[in-house]
């Protein structure tokens, strides 16, 4: 599932074609995604400008100047894809194509879900935080405001697992498996330390890793294992950076243990770390 780095790396490379534009057409070429698309999709949206394209967690926010925001998941495989205008009207649709929104300078940006579990909702924009999608959500790792102080207090009292806890978007948003993993070993904690026992000097240790891997992948275009893609079709090449990630068996950078990177499953996902650089 795209996470935090990817849709930044989506938002990021839709802005410049859409930010500023009027849609002059939208396309809606199935009923449903892993909920029913918008009532009157189309007359909703067509005529509107997109004043700004934000991201909250792993939602793109289209913002939209007669105070709706069209909010997009990408889900387990969803792909948004600038189509230039020369090509708009010669490129024949895929079949995963479901939504197609047009801007007025004719370009396009296809939205392609071959597995479905993506959305498209439409809000009122002063609704958007207080949603049942949102209201629960933790901060985001990568705001100046969010330091150490603010993230151990996020995990006191929390008897779970670190590796769980950063999972969990309550917590906070976006940091997926991958980017726990890569920050734990970064950091040099063990992804099975109780959570409340990361504050002080581990817990701005901790944050810094997590907000390290992050930007980084971010600046790689993100992590593509299977589906994801930037909005210009290239791919993302965060993977090739992985220190333990799906390194299982492999030598752990940085550490002479001699046994290698460790894996094991942690309520229902691979971990994967080095037991004698993470305590």
């Amino acid at each position: 599932m795209p996470e935090l780095p990817e849709v930044e790396t989506v938002r990021r490379g839709l802005i410049p074609r859409l930010e500023g534009r009027r849609v002059t057409r939208l396309i809606q070429r199935r009923a449903y995604l892993r909920v029913a698309l918008p009532d009157d999709f189309a007359a909703r949206v067509e005529g509107r400008r997109i004043d700004a394209l934000d991201r909250r967690a792993k939602y793109l926010l289209l913002r939209l100047d007669d105070g709706q925001t069209l909010v997009i998941h990408l889900g387990m495989s969803g792909r948004m894809t600038l189509v230039p205008s020369r090509e708009a009207n010669s490129r024949p649709f895929e079949t995963h194509d479901h939504v197609v929104i047009e801007v007025d300078d004719g370009w396009q940006v296809r939205f392609n879900d071959a597995r479905r579990f993506g959305l498209m909702l439409l809000l009122p924009t002063a609704a958007v935080e207080t949603h049942k999608l949102f209201r629960h959500l933790g901060p985001e790792p990568l705001e100046a405001a969010f330091d150490a102080t603010s993230f151990a207090a996020r995990l006191a009292g929390k008897r779970t697992p670190i590796k769980s806890a950063l999972l969990d978007q309550t917590v906070l948003v976006g940091v997926g498996n991958i980017y726990a993993c890569e920050a734990l070993h970064i950091a040099g904690i063990s992804p099975r330390r109780i959570a409340s026992t990361i504050r002080g000097e581990r817990a701005a240790r901790l944050l810094d890793a997590i907000k390290t891997v992050l930007e980084r992948s971010i600046l790689d275009g993100g992590s593509t294992l299977r589906d994801h893609a930037q909005p210009d079709g290239e791919l993302g090449y965060f993977q090739t950076r992985f220190a333990v990630y799906d390194k299982e068996g492999q030598p752990c950078p940085g550490c002479d243990c001699g046994k290698g990177v460790r894996r094991f499953v942690q309520a229902g996902r691979s971990t994967f770390w080095c037991p004698s650089r993470q305590k």
